[in-house]
């Protein structure tokens, strides 16, 4: 990683960050998501407008932290913890430290470029979205019961855009993405046997977590349960991903002692090697 050859793999592995980020950096300034009408009839988007139990800033500035800090202990613990020689210990702790929080990078971003591109696509209205257009209703014709497109929004019009993107939840893909990564990787860090109640009362709170993240946005009327829903298996569905197609926490050693030669040749997120660090012996 930190010799002249891996700096063309690092370089590989930024400029894949930034490709699978691209979806998410063009259509969240954009902020144009399709013109989706609706029927007069709809109870669904009728709800007030209620402040936001957790807010976009409040999820992000401590959920963000935390998974960081989560993913650099324990890779200071496994490193220490492991028998990987022939190297010195604050390399091996920055290569581990990059292959991780890499891989939780590049799946974060591949979740919330997933995200963006369902909500900017579909459009779905959110639950307070007549509340926030507040449509001008001298001008639309209820009486046919008639599918309206053609409406005068007389609200804030970047609220107005924002009650459009109702599929599916981001708070809830996010949250479902980050704490079920911590989830997979607590699994394959912690292996030691007084470990085994600890270890799923842990991954019990980091998915309690994610749900109750989700549920906020339905009594909050910022989302339908179905975005939920849909959020949820979403962030769920790359973090899996993520963590068995990227990263290489499950991987077993196959050696007691992994020489420098082995270890440099797996320098980039490209690699997926055969060997591991965990939290003690199964044995």
């Amino acid at each position: 990683m930190f010799e002249a050859s891996g700096i063309p793999l690092i370089f590989l592995d930024v400029i894949c960050i930034i490709l699978v980020g691209l979806p998410f950096f063009i259509l969240t300034p954009k902020h144009d998501p399709f013109k989706r009408g609706f029927f007069c009839n709809d109870e669904s988007i009728r709800y007030p407008l209620k402040e936001e139990t957790i807010p976009y800033q409040l999820l992000g500035g401590v959920m963000i932290p935390f998974t960081l800090i989560v993913l650099i202990c324990g890779e200071f613990m496994s490193v220490y913890l492991s028998r990987i020689k022939n190297r010195p210990l604050g390399k091996k702790y920055l290569l581990c430290i990059y292959k991780t929080l890499g891989s939780c990078v590049f799946g974060a971003t591949a979740s919330q470029s997933l995200t963006d591109i369902t909500k900017y696509s579909i459009g779905r209205l959110r639950p307070h979205f007549l509340a926030v257009c507040k449509p001008v209703w001298a001008q639309i014709n209820c009486k046919t019961g008639e599918y309206v497109e053609n409406f005068t929004c007389t609200g804030d019009e970047f609220e107005v855009a924002e009650a459009r993107l109702s599929f599916s939840s981001g708070h809830s893909s996010f949250s479902m993405y980050c704490m079920l990564f911590l989830v997979l990787y607590l699994q394959a860090r912690m292996r030691s046997k007084w470990t085994r109640l600890l270890r799923p009362l842990l991954q019990f709170f980091l998915t309690a977590t994610a749900i109750y993240v989700g549920l906020t946005r339905v009594s909050d009327y910022k989302h339908h349960w179905s975005d939920v829903v849909a959020g949820l298996l979403q962030g769920g569905s790359v973090a899996v991903f993520t963590v068995f197609c990227v990263s290489n926490f499950f991987s077993q050693p196959v050696e007691p002692v992994v020489s420098q030669e082995e270890e440099a040749s797996h320098t980039s997120l490209q690699d997926n090697p055969s060997n591991g660090n965990h939290y003690g012996s199964t044995e």
